[in-house]
This record gives structure tokens, C-alpha cells and sequence, in this order.
């Protein structure tokens, strides 16, 4: 049985569906608990503008976008605040164009509220979340050997990390893919081998290891860590069997509300990004792109995977998603457990 400390995922993420107005509005999550957002990943799934993140930490009016290099910048007319219950939004047209449609992903961390960690050789700000496994790491880097506190009392699985005052690449830390380098966010290469970025040392309960290159510890930094959470979210890798519709079965012990998954033994392939709310019923079609500002890939035949009650199958030979002999990760979050401590079961579609 999979049991778990977190009944209600939709207390620590929600992907949530909007119209845009050209204007101001508020969004409103749904789910069965409030959710005031510390992490917002938006993008308009019709037209060709940027992924656009913003944070509590940062501040929410401050950007980064995971398709691009680009230094963070304030706009004041992309998400103005994080509400009680959702966002608020100005007239940006990436995030709030009239009549477009936005998904937008949220996780919670601490509300907003930081605290300084000296955990770690380098002093660094955190707001964490340990029930769910997520806390938001920002430090100024040094470019030296160092480790810096993350606030999770278990060791990531995933992190991704952005100089957010410099024009650079995104990387990603992935437990799958070990110490010794790691996946571009923004780029379509596989593994990297990079001792550079976490000095090839792996993050512990407390801290994560940063080296000398500029990308993971140089400037202004913020990390988004990720830890396994037992019915809650899981982060592992598949390998591809290029068969379709028999693709895959990737077990996580819950219903997914969202994956993403990109090949790491190959070049060339784009980082998938697929959700329950985009797709309420399978076989899910609707795919996005993390490194690109494309919009929602769907047409009819398309078949990409199941969310299932208890993980995901891929249904696709896709390359992207499912080519023979090609090692992907992925990273997963729960719509709700496959088995909750009141014993209530998670329903397959």
C-alpha cells in the first residue's frame, strides 16, 4: 500500500485552467484545499510566447522564463501578487492575452516566508515545504567548491538551478542521473558531463554542492529542489521500447496531475510536459514544451500516455517520449495518492 503524509495534493499543487482578458483578473485554484502559490510556471498554450516563472522568494513580479537564457526582469504586468487562493495578473500578454488559453502550475512552499540557512559553506535564503518536498534556495554565488543549505531535511531528487542575474543556461540536478553533471532546462542536449556544477558530489539531507561554474554558483541564484515524496511525487527514469500503444509503465504509487519527461542518453529531444487538467480523460494528446515557447502540440491521433491511478504508460514511439533504447527522466506530481491514510483509493479515468 502506498501509503502517505499527504492526502490532499492539491494543497501543494495545483495545474490550473484560465481565459485571458488583455486586463487585470484574478485566478482563482480549485481543488479541495486553498492554495496560495510560491512557484507559478505559466504559459499560454495557443500561441508561441514564453514559459514564465515567477516566486515568492524573488518576488512575484520578477521573470524567468525556462525556453531562454534571459537574466530575471520585473514586469509589472505579468503576475502582481500570490493570493490566498491563487494569482493576480496585469495586462502582460504571455500570461493574461485576451481570450488565450493559460495553464499554470503551482507549488506551495512556505507562503512567502524566508529564513537564513548557514547549513551549508555558503549562506543562503530558503523557504521550504518538507511535508512536500519543495523549497526555493537563493544564494550569491562564489564560484568556488561550496554547499549550500536547501531546507528539506531529506537530500533533492531534482533541482533546477538559474543564474537569474546573468544571460545562462538552465541546468537540472536529477538523483537518476547522478553527481557528475546533468540536463540543460532550456536546450534539447542530453546529459551533460559537467564536475563543474555540483563538484560530482551528490546533495544530502541538508545541503546541495555547488562548483565553480557560473551556471549553478556564480552571481544571483535560486534553485527550485524537489524531493521524493512518498504518494506525492516521484522522480525517476524509464527506458524507451519505441512500441505503440504499449509503451512504458512508469509506477509512482499515485494519480499524476502532471509529468514531464526528457531523454538523457540522446541529443535532440525536447522536454514533455503533459497534465491532468489539459487532459481529463486518456489517452492524454496535449503536450508543451518546457525549452520551447511553442504552443499545445494535440491532434487527433496523437497518443501519448495514460495517467493511471497508481503512475503513467506511455503510448506513443515518439522519440521524444519513447525511442528504443533511450533513457529518460521524468519528474511527477500527484493529482491524489494511490492509497491515502484514510484508505480512500485513487480512481483511474
Amino acid at each position: 500500500m502506498a501509503y502517505t503524509t499527504v492526502n490532499d495534493s492539491s494543497a501543494y499543487f495545483q495545474t490550473t485552467l484560465y481565459t485571458g482578458n488583455g486586463s487585470t483578473q484574478s485566478i482563482t485554484n480549485g481543488g479541495n484545499s486553498d492554495l496560495k502559490p510560491d512557484l507559478a510556471w505559466i504559459k499560454d498554450r495557443g500561441s508561441a510566447f514564453d514559459h514564465k516563472l515567477q516566486d515568492s522568494s524573488r518576488g512575484s513580479t520578477y521573470t524567468l522564463e525556462t525556453n531562454e537564457t534571459t537574466a530575471a526582469y520585473n514586469d509589472t504586468n505579468a503576475v502582481t501578487s500570490f493570493n490566498t487562493d491563487g494569482f493576480s495578473l496585469g495586462s502582460n500578454g504571455n500570461v493574461n492575452d485576451n481570450t488565450a488559453n493559460v495553464v499554470a502550475w503551482q507549488w506551495k512552499a512556505n507562503g512567502g516566508t524566508t529564513s537564513s540557512n548557514g547549513s551549508g559553506s555558503i549562506t543562503s535564503t530558503v523557504q521550504a515545504n518538507t511535508t512536500a518536498g519543495f523549497s526555493i534556495v537563493t544564494w550569491t554565488g562564489t564560484t568556488s567548491n561550496g554547499t549550500v543549505g536547501h531546507g528539506l531535511g531529506k537530500a533533492p531528487d531534482c533541482i533546477f538551478f538559474k543564474n537569474y542575474a546573468a544571460s545562462e543556461n538552465w541546468t537540472t540536478y536529477h538523483s537518476k542521473l547522478g553527481n557528475t553533471g546533468g540536463l540543460y532546462l532550456n536546450l534539447t542536449n542530453g546529459f551533460n558531463s559537467a564536475g563543474s556544477w555540483y563538484n560530482d558530489t551528490s546533495p544530502t539531507s541538508s545541503v546541495f554542492s555547488v562548483g565553480t561554474n557560473t551556471k549553478t554558483n556564480g552571481g544571483t541564484m535560486v534553485a527550485y529542489c524537489f524531493a521524493n515524496i512518498k504518494g506525492y511525487s516521484s522522480f525517476g527514469s524509464y527506458t524507451g521500447n519505441a512500441a505503440e500503444p504499449a509503451g512504458p509503465f512508469i509506477y509512482t504509487g499515485f494519480a499524476p496531475a502532471f509529468i514531464m519527461v526528457k531523454a538523457s542518453s540522446e541529443a535532440g529531444q525536447n522536454w514533455v510536459m503533459g497534465d491532468r487538467a489539459r487532459d481529463p480523460y486518456n489517452i492524454a494528446i496535449r503536450k508543451l514544451f518546457a525549452n520551447t515557447n511553442g504552443s499545445s502540440s494535440a491532434a487527433v491521433g496523437d497518443n501519448n500516455w495514460d495517467f493511471l491511478s497508481n503512475g503513467f504508460q506511455i503510448r506513443t514511439s515518439d522519440d521524444a517520449m519513447n525511442k528504443s533504447g533511450v533513457t529518460f527522466q521524468y519528474l511527477a506530481f500527484a493529482e491524489m495518492p494511490l492509497v491515502a491514510t484514510n484508505n480512500v483509493l485513487a480512481l483511474a479515468r
